[in-house]
């Protein structure tokens, strides 16, 4: 696929004279990892339904990676192909992207809530070659899905199921097969050896319009982001992370995969929430560093069973996607002696800002950050004015880990000659730099550190044939930040429950997570002159509310 990547050599040679972009590829952490500290543990992802831990050294990792790396081969997948997956946080997503790397092809993670609506405009618009998805996962059996989509992607040619059998067996396909006695591996990784600026992954954001974008991300872009934070916030190869996000989101890929390969520590994967399982996970393998959004450090804190383990280790818990309340702060670094590090970033760039360790506390609770090395912020109003400090206005990024452009959508990567990103957040900066988010242009509802789009879920209650019309806004919720809130209008002598609404959007395929969680039927929408609904006056309504 031509990936067509919004990337000047002016912005290469900039980035690259600055030491910011140093052309270095995941593998090349890994094969360093392995030559010093090769028994070491690399990865162990622990399973919620079965209570099991997989234990992956660094070398084993590396000849999963490889083997995979020519079994894909075998399979067809070319340079610049895209292989996704559907997986929750399990092992072989590691060694699965590393054989991408190794052969140039391009990843594509996806959320494993996504059903049927969400992952057949993905897969066909990313023109998937190779497919991987578990037997089972949460009671949701996948390969049926899979197989009903089959029709509509004429572009997938393998599908991989982990824990499967026979020829879609992730297992027997690609790993049990000893493809590196039958194939010149070093001639073919040589060969096949990516450009770093070439596109490595595309991740998809939830956006304003009714369909998600595909932003695309380099080596370099992704590797510098994580390298940074890495050297920001003084993490080594003592340092184990525990990553609950999920693997199909940026926040799981990046800071869950990439940055403890790059450190040469060892990853903690947990494949579903659970405080008390988090807790025994930081005991038992002495995790220093976590991140993820806000309501997973609450719970950490605020359940008491958590206290029966020694979370002793956990030095260091990075949160960001919402403010982070004084009291918790000042819980956490009493409960488990931590620091608490807020921060910003998006799919479409890395940790833009983040606070620094020796930070006083009120940076942290008051402010998302200040900018990574090589990042640049601006504040601008309306007009397109620089802002002074404290004033709000719409804030835009340039630096290393902007992405290069959203995939065959150019017109809506929303930066301009000089590499200015808009972000579509609201901000303020202080006098030192630092920046906290005030609101969003972006229509979305951000629930639990995770992007709602808002205008998707809006288009689906407009298809009901009760609705006269209809609009989602965020309602406050201490744990999540935000939940959805449904105001509707309904058609004359029409009926509607918040039962029917969860019906119907099952029946469309609509992933649980964008589901509102109350409904108000009210008489109109309210509107300005123009007709444009004002969200600002539901949002008002829906701050007393509760979900139902």
């Amino acid at each position: 696929m031509d990936f067509n990547p919004m990337l000047s050599q002016a912005r290469i040679d900039a980035m690259t004279e600055a030491g910011l972009w140093r052309n270095r590829l995941i593998t090349d952490y890994v094969d360093e990892a392995v030559a010093t500290k090769p028994d070491a543990v690399a990865l162990v992802d622990h399973r919620h339904a079965t209570k099991e831990s997989h234990i992956i050294s660094y070398r084993r990792l590396q000849q999963m990676a490889d083997r995979m790396a020519l079994g894909l081969v075998a399979m067809g997948v070319k340079p610049g192909d895209v292989v996704s997956y559907q997986m929750p946080n399990w092992w072989p997503v590691a060694p699965l992207y590393l054989a991408c790397v190794r052969i140039g092809a391009v990843i594509n993670p996806i959320m494993h809530i996504f059903r049927h609506r969400e992952l057949s405009y993905i897969l066909d618009f990313v023109e998937t070659k190779v497919l991987l998805i578990p037997q089972r996962f949460r009671g949701f059996d996948f390969p049926p899905m899979i197989d009903e989509l089959r029709g509509q992607l004429p572009k997938l040619a393998h599908v991989l199921v982990d824990g499967g059998e026979g020829d879609d067996s992730l297992q027997d396909v690609l790993l049990k097969r000893r493809w590196e006695d039958e194939m010149d591996a070093a001639r073919l990784f040589a060969e096949r050896r990516p450009d770093p600026n070439a596109v490595t992954e595309v991740i998809f954001t939830s956006g304003t319009t009714g369909q998600p974008k595909g932003a695309m991300h380099t080596h370099n872009t992704t590797i510098s982001g994580m390298e940074t934070t890495v050297r920001g916030l003084g993490l080594g190869a003592d340092d184990v992370m525990l990553m609950s996000s999920p693997l199909g989101h940026n926040t799981g890929f990046l800071a869950g995969l990439l940055l403890p390969l790059i450190m040469h520590g060892k990853i903690v994967w947990q494949d579903l929430w659970e405080v008390v399982t988090a807790a025994q996970l930081i005991q038992d393998e002495g995790v220093t560093l976590s991140m993820g959004a806000t309501p997973f450090l609450s719970d950490l804190v605020n359940n008491a069973a958590v206290e029966r383990y020694d979370t002793s280790s956990l030095r260091m818990f990075i949160t960001a996607g919402a403010p982070i309340p004084r009291m918790l702060v000042q819980a956490a670094a009493e409960k488990f002696r931590m620091k608490v590090i807020s921060a910003w970033g998006m799919s479409e760039n890395s940790l833009n800002t983040f606070c620094r360790v020796d930070d006083p506390p009120e940076k942290t609770f008051n402010t998302d950050g200040g900018p990574a090395p090589g990042v640049s912020l601006r504040i601008l109003d309306e007009d397109g004015n620089v802002l002074p400090a404290e004033e709000e206005g719409r804030l835009q990024v340039k630096g290393p880990f902007n992405f290069v452009g959203y995939l065959k959508k150019p017109e809506l990567n929303d930066t301009d000659e000089e590499g200015w990103f808009e972000t579509g957040d609201n901000a303020r900066m202080d006098a030192d730099g630092y920046i906290r988010i005030t609101g969003r242009s972006k229509d979305i509802i951000i629930r639990g550190g995770e992007n709602i789009p808002v205008v998707e879920v809006e288009n689906l209650l407009y298809r009901h044939p009760a609705i006269e019309d209809a609009a989602v806004v965020g309602m406050p919720d201490e744990r999540l930040g935000e939940r959805g809130c449904a105001f509707v209008t309904l058609r004359s002598g029409q009926s509607f429950s918040f039962r029917e609404m969860l019906e119907f959007f099952a029946g469309q395929h609509l992933a649980k997570n964008y589901w509102p969680e109350r409904l108000e039927i009210i008489s109109e929408l309210p509107r300005t002159p123009s007709g444009k609904v004002q969200k600002f006056k539901l949002r008002e309504l829906a701050a007393d509310l509760r979900p139902e």
